[in-house]
């Protein structure tokens, strides 16, 4: 493994730790700032899952983040799985970043810019987990490997091909 990888999913895995920690020990104060979010995403997932359990209560949905980020973060931090758990904890940080840090509604100037710092660092965040989720680590990822095996079983059917026909040449020439 290269070392920036050794020492970057470490890195970027710690402030999933320590956020997901805090979602933990701290799940009634942030549902307060969660609620909003929830009580508009909750029946939007109700629709197009109607048949998934989907809780409604925003301290559940707090801990449920942050249970989900803390195993993740372990996940990348231990090298276990890197790009789905990178792509998991992209995915908890939208909700995440739009309960906590709703910048738009802020109306004291200090506040704004504060929310707006961490807003943006929580876009940063994403935009670093989604390379990561990406990373092959140098091995051919699935598409690739799906193209390549494609295009060797083209290259294959055609030489079956021509061997075919010159195999038919023979048989008709032995025959004639």
């Amino acid at each position: 493994m290269a070392l920036s990888r050794l020492l970057a999913r470490p890195l970027l895995g710690a402030f999933f730790v320590a956020s997901g920690i805090d979602s933990l020990r701290n799940a009634d104060a942030i549902a307060v700032e969660a609620k909003p979010v929830t009580d508009r995403v909750v029946p939007l997932v109700e629709r197009a899952a109607p048949n998934v359990p989907i809780p409604s209560d925003p301290v559940t949905l707090v801990r449920i983040n942050g249970a989900v980020q803390v195993a993740a973060a372990a996940a990348l931090v231990t090298g276990h799985f890197p790009r789905i758990a990178s792509g998991v904890l992209a995915a908890t940080l939208v909700p995440s970043t739009a309960a906590r840090y709703r910048f738009w509604e802020a109306s004291d100037p200090a506040e704004r810019r504060d929310q707006l710092t961490h807003f943006f660092k929580n876009v940063s965040l994403t935009g670093g987990l989604l390379i990561a989720a990406g990373d092959t680590e140098g091995k051919p990822g699935l598409a690739w490997r799906a193209r390549r095996a494609a295009h060797d079983a083209r290259r294959e059917v055609g030489h079956l091909a021509h061997s075919a026909k010159r195999e038919a040449k023979l048989v008709k020439a032995e025959l004639t």
